[in-house]
């Protein structure tokens, strides 16, 4: 009788991922400190494996990785170099990793504490596919240390400058999404630049970084208002307050935003209300930033004009879907996004757009439940992207949303505040609805990855199906 047909070369990394993912589900039990047994054979862990998955898991919270994320990560380090019964713990500061080699011998822990972030998802990047090798058997553990080094040391893909003309072109591409026109996206452009290193010099004298956004604020919303002083005296018609609108949009904090519902909803609490704080302080910032200058400018005699205020509405048009993917890309340039990634990003920031667009248009939705329905769909599809690419999912979530930022209703709010004790309601009613836009925002894309996540493996190599422990805190234990 013949025999079977053995299958020829070596397997797939698809399939070595499916098997350890497989092997780590088996093997749960063994790898936590409830299988403690008295009489087995003890083997002290290696002291540089603790290293180096703390440290890789520094770098990646540092440079703007979720929680989950980071915790994954190192839980896939242990299980790829021995460390038996890894218990991880990882907040907005620390990360603690304890490992239990069983027996007498007590157990060994470790701690790192990011004291600087810097947001660089091309470090990110790289972090996860030294995590997947790692967890495959591709990498010895001499190998990974010499790979984290260089990747610390690697240059990000974009020089200095262009990180800093990527604000810049943020604020341009949102000008031009609402209207503003040519002129006005050049000044939004400078205005935006000026304010960035305006925060970079106050960051290099020790500065907090609450009044470096206050001050990047105040200067591009000076400018704004320059502008339309200038273009209501020469009668110029010029939407100078997309200046503004752009500025506020490249200023909105996103990625705490998003990271803070992603890190609550896997039951990272404290780290999750840490990311929200960290999200209220910026937008208090930028509130206190523009309020000032607007309240000047009124008390000067500036026609801040409500009627006319720059905003996108529900348009389709080309120049409107330009500034879309400007705005995305844009966005995903100053967070150091692989350059290879941004054609998707900027596909990804029409398609949010456009069904926001036309759900309110064609079905006439509220505010909310638009922003909802494409920040899912965004979900769904970055969610699945990150999966098939075994590339880290926030590179692509982040600039995406940015088209649905709400630069113009967090506009309107503050000069209506501006505008006297009768618009003072109406103005905390539209920073209501910004607030509540932003939640949505961050809320639709986490949705849409949980409806991924649900019908697929989820999690780096090692950490398997039942990584997510808040799952099994809840119905998911029994």
């Amino acid at each position: 009788m013949p025999s079977k047909r053995e299958p020829s070369g070596p397997p797939s990394e698809e399939f070595m991922l499916s098997r350890m993912r497989d092997w780590r589900a088996e093997h749960e039990r063994e790898l936590t400190p409830d299988s403690l047994d008295d009489e087995e054979d003890v083997k002290l862990p290696d002291a540089r494996a603790i290293n180096l998955a703390l440290r890789v898991g520094e770098l990646m919270l540092a440079s703007g990785e979720s929680t989950e994320a980071v915790s994954e990560a190192i839980l896939s380090l242990s299980v790829a170099f021995d460390l038996p019964r890894s218990e991880v713990s990882v907040t907005f500061t620390t990360i603690s990793l304890s490992t239990h080699p069983g027996g007498d011998s007590p157990p060994v822990t470790g701690e790192r504490v990011v004291r600087r972030r810097t947001l660089d998802y091309f470090r990110v990047n790289e972090l996860h596919s030294l995590v997947q090798q790692a967890a495959l058997g591709l990498l010895e553990l001499e190998d990974a240390s010499a790979r984290l080094e260089q990747i610390r040391r690697a240059r990000m893909p974009y020089p200095n400058w262009l990180i800093a003309v990527g604000f810049g072109l943020i604020a341009s591409s949102a000008s031009v999404m609402v209207g503003g026109g040519a002129v006005v996206a050049a000044v939004a452009f400078l205005a935006t630049v000026l304010g960035d290193r305006t925060s970079v010099f106050l960051a290099n004298r020790g500065v907090a970084e609450f009044y470096q956004m206050a001050a990047a604020a105040v200067v591009a919303s000076s400018i704004g208002v320059g502008l339309l002083w200038v273009s209501t005296t020469l009668d110029l018609g010029l939407q100078a307050g997309a200046i503004i609108t752009g500025n506020i949009m490249a200023l909105l904090p996103g990625r705490p935003l998003v990271s803070s519902l992603q890190d609550g909803i896997s039951g990272s609490y404290v780290t999750a209300v840490a990311r929200l704080l960290e999200t209220f302080f910026i937008l208090g910032a930028i509130v206190s930033g523009v309020v000032t200058v607007a309240y000047t400018a009124t008390r000067l005699g500036v026609n801040l004009d409500l009627e006319n205020l720059p905003s996108a509405g529900m348009a389709l048009n080309p120049a409107v879907l330009i500034g879309a993917a400007g705005i995305a890309m844009a966005f995903a340039i100053s967070l150091a996004v692989p350059p290879r990634m941004l054609p998707t990003i900027g596909a990804l920031g029409v398609m949010i757009w456009v069904i926001y667009a036309g759900l309110r248009a064609f079905l006439d939705v509220p505010l909310v439940v638009g922003t909802v329905a494409g920040a899912v769909a965004v979900g769904m599809v970055g969610h699945w992207l990150a999966r098939r690419t075994r590339r880290p999912v926030l590179p692509y979530l982040i600039p995406s949303i940015a088209p649905l930022l709400p630069g113009s209703i967090l506009y309107r709010g503050l000069i209506e505040i501006t505008q006297g004790t009768g618009g003072a309601v109406a103005g905390l009613l539209s920073l209501a609805e910004a607030i509540m836009v932003a939640l949505a925002l961050g809320a639709g894309v986490n949705l849409g990855g949980e409806l991924v996540r649900a019908f697929q493996r989820g999690g780096l190599a090692g950490a398997g199906m039942r990584s997510r422990p808040a799952a099994r805190r809840t119905r998911g234990g029994y």
